[in-house]
């Protein structure tokens, strides 16, 4: 057959067939004569198998591999924990009763976060893909899963880095003694001088926040303009990502180093100090005092599910492009039970140290001195005064002017005694610990490592030491989860499309910064959060628990379990096969339906920064920015639809056969030279040359009804994606 030769059309398919040698190894992996045994294990649009692409792992196919263990397992830890277990696991264990949040959430972490987690390391380990080629090789109807994966990706990487880029501004304000934020600043009218009225009626650490960080507007709708110190600091942000990412693996893998390894450090020495200060132990203590009753309640299981859900960075597409650089004899197992455990572990590190700050903010004389003088004192000494009560209530060493919590708590106790009939009149508020707790714990999201962890540290000694570590801290934790976040982008670009990794690098980031401009403006913020509820929660769930279907009940659990033997040589345990059957596609879809009522029945709307009032009061969305939320769930979910109709007319060229553009010239070279060892071998002439392949190749695609044809060779050669076999029936798809 001449070498220029192309596709022919076969009779009994509408697809197009490779016929020369050339052109099968250019879509095809290398060809294996001794072990080239593979079925398609599929009727018509069924399902490739995953089992037993006859790819040769690492050198052959020219990919990139970690440089070791390590590296990997701290990639993925860098990934799973980043700066929502800060803020996040620490603010919903506080708000959910602590200890009694802590049981949903271990449950949880078993019945879907570990299962599902160890089967997107399996799936990217076994295909060696990123999210768009697992997807399009296991169920190429359902290849928008990785589509909708990586636009995903995209909408969390834009305001994630700018919270890098606000850690950035605070890591360089730290270096100042006393921290530019430990007190309110006074505005001098002539020769008088006042504090600044917006601080003193909230903090000096919550007025840095938004008037000298952010500088924020009143609402979402008033732009305000380019916050030029936030730009230059999402400018560093995304340089500091594209050096780390540039290379791949090869530099990310050595960041993750340093970046996944100092913030638990840091953690552990913050954890440490804390405990020193007063009320640490309260504070430790109310964490782990379950309140029996709340754990009850569907909302605390919804936000536990949630929370693992997002934890362990699941539908993201990082965990899959990470695992796809492995070796296809690594024990993925073990890897999934670890980098759970870990991430665990963290985030109950990460809740320690928000409950000894919390302790520490209830307890301290100076704060419950200036709460309850300014509530109640002055209420008793008008009562004194007034007649209304005795003075022989009050003990004789209270001083008024320095009121301590507990000496409000003895004189409290002695008025409601003696007052018993009329106590409700007077209306005084109770000094209870743990209501100052729940209080001091209440704040969350960034509020929480930029309000909360900020003042506490001004009451540490040598404040601006301790300031630096933890912002640092910050800015490696949010870089391990967007190098994450950019492997899950470039990898399946990368495997797709055939271009440089450092061009496309380049490209993402400047696209990204430019984009990230939104949230840099004075009203950034109010974006910031209308992202980060609305781009991914959604779309995230809806696209795990197709992940999860689409393994378990169309390609088959059965045989996915004989896939993991082959490639881990043993067989993992049985009750997995269950929990990706049943327990976790259930669990999901209560979540979705949990997800879909929570946002009926709550007000679409922000929480806007009213400087009139020094306090945040929920506004509701405009109607332009109300269609801007839902547009970002459409706009992430929309590749699910569109890909699997287009493939399921055939409009759609199936990717599942196509490999990664890394070795595409290597196959190249490799079918030029095995077309010239057949030719010496068989002594003749090239327009002489039988090939050595069947004459005719049937191609089934999604949706294909064209009958297997019976192959009359001995031996079939199997390709990644696709195969021939000698059965002139396929056996049916297990599950």
């Amino acid at each position: 057959m001449p070498k220029s030769s192309k596709v022919t059309q076969r009779e009994l398919s509408n697809e197009h067939v490779t016929e020369s040698v050339a052109d099968l190894l250019a879509l095809e992996a290398p060809m294996d004569y001794k072990s080239s045994q593979m079925s398609m294990n599929m009727a018509g649009g069924g399902p490739p198998p995953i089992g037993k692409p006859d790819i040769s792992p690492d050198l052959e196919d020219g990919r990139p591999a970690w440089n070791s263990k390590l590296q990997y397992i701290l990639a993925q830890v860098g990934f799973s924990v980043g700066l929502g277990n800060v803020w996040r696991f620490p603010y919903l264990c506080q708000k959910n009763g602590g200890g009694a949040y802590l049981v949903p959430y271990f449950i949880l972490l078993i019945l879907i976060g570990i299962p599902l987690f160890f089967l997107e390391l399996a799936v990217g380990q076994r295909i060696r893909r990123g999210s768009i080629g697992v997807w399009n090789y296991v169920y190429p109807r359902l290849g928008g899963i990785g589509v909708s994966s990586l636009m995903v990706c995209g909408f969390v990487g834009l305001y994630y880095n700018v919270i890098i880029g606000w850690s950035i501004f605070y890591f360089f304000q730290s270096f100042q003694y006393p921290l530019p934020w430990s007190e309110c600043p006074i505005r001098r009218n002539g020769s008088q001088a006042i504090v600044e009225p917006e601080c003193e009626k909230s903090s000096a650490t919550t007025y840095f926040w938004y008037r000298e960080t952010l500088n924020i507007t009143s609402t979402i709708a008033e732009s305000g303009g380019l916050n030029w110190r936030m730009t230059l600091s999402l400018l560093a942000a995304w340089i500091i990502v594209c050096l780390a990412v540039i290379k791949g693996i090869q530099s990310s893998g050595k960041v993750m180093y340093f970046s996944s390894l100092f913030p638990y450090v840091v953690l552990f020495c913050f954890l440490v100090r804390g405990m020193f200060l007063k009320g640490a132990v309260d504070g430790i203590a109310h964490m782990f005092t379950p309140k029996l009753e709340i754990m009850l309640e569907p909302q605390v299981w919804r936000e536990a599910a949630t929370q693992v859900f997002f934890a362990l960075g699941l539908g993201f597409g990082g965990v899959i492009a990470f695992s796809s650089y492995n070796k296809r004899d690594n024990n993925c197992h073990f890897d999934a039970l670890l980098v759970s455990v870990i991430n665990f572990i963290i985030s109950m590190l990460n809740a320690l140290n928000l409950n000894v700050e919390a302790g520490f903010r209830g307890q301290s004389s100076s704060l419950m001195s200036v709460l309850f003088s300014c509530r109640n004192a002055e209420k008793i000494l008008g009562y004194l005064n007034s007649n209304v009560l005795s003075q022989d209530l009050i003990p004789p060493h209270v001083n008024f002017s320095h009121l301590t919590s507990s000496d409000y708590a003895e004189m409290y106790g002695v008025i409601k005694i003696v007052k018993e009939d009329s106590f409700a009149q007077l209306g005084l508020e109770p000094c209870l610990l743990e209501d100052e707790l729940n209080k001091a714990g209440a704040v969350q999201g960034t509020g929480l490592a930029f309000i909360a962890f900020t003042e506490a540290m001004t009451h540490f000694p040598a404040s601006p030491f301790w300031s630096v570590m933890f912002f640092f801290m910050l800015i490696n934790l949010g870089l391990g989860s967007m190098i994450g976040t950019m492997t899950g982008i470039t990898t399946p670009i990368l495997d797709t499309f055939k271009i440089r990794k450092e061009v496309l690098t380049v490209g993402c980031c400047i696209v990204a910064f430019l984009c990230g401009l939104l949230f840099v403006q004075r009203s950034g913020n109010y974006f910031v959060t209308m992202f980060d509820d609305y781009s991914a929660g959604l779309p995230l769930t809806t696209v795990v628990i197709l992940e999860n279907v689409s393994v378990a009940w169309i390609y088959g659990t059965k045989r996915f379990m004989q896939d993991l033997e082959d490639m881990l040589g043993f067989r993992p345990y049985s009750v997995y096969f269950y929990l990706w059957k049943y327990v976790s596609p259930v669990c999901l879809l209560i979540l979705i339906f949990a997800s879909v009522v929570e946002m009926a029945i709550s007000p679409p709307g922000y929480n806007a920064w009213v400087q009139d009032l020094a306090m945040e009061r929920f506004q509701s969305y405009p109607p332009w920015a109300l269609a801007m939320c839902f547009s970002l769930i459409v706009v992430a979910m929309l590749p699910l639809p569109l890909v699997f109709i287009a493939r399921h007319f055939n409009w759609l060229p199936d990717g599942s056969n196509k490999l990664s553009v890394s070795y595409r010239k290597s196959l190249a070279k490799e079918a030029s030279t095995l077309e010239d060892e057949t030719r010496f071998i068989l002594g003749k002439n090239p327009s002489e040359a039988p090939s050595p392949m069947p004459s005719h190749r049937v191609y089934l695609g999604p949706g294909s009804t064209s009958p297997v044809e019976l192959i009359t060779n001995s031996t079939s050669i199997s390709g990644y994606g696709s195969g021939y076999q000698t059965n002139p029936t396929p056996p049916k798809s297990e599950s």
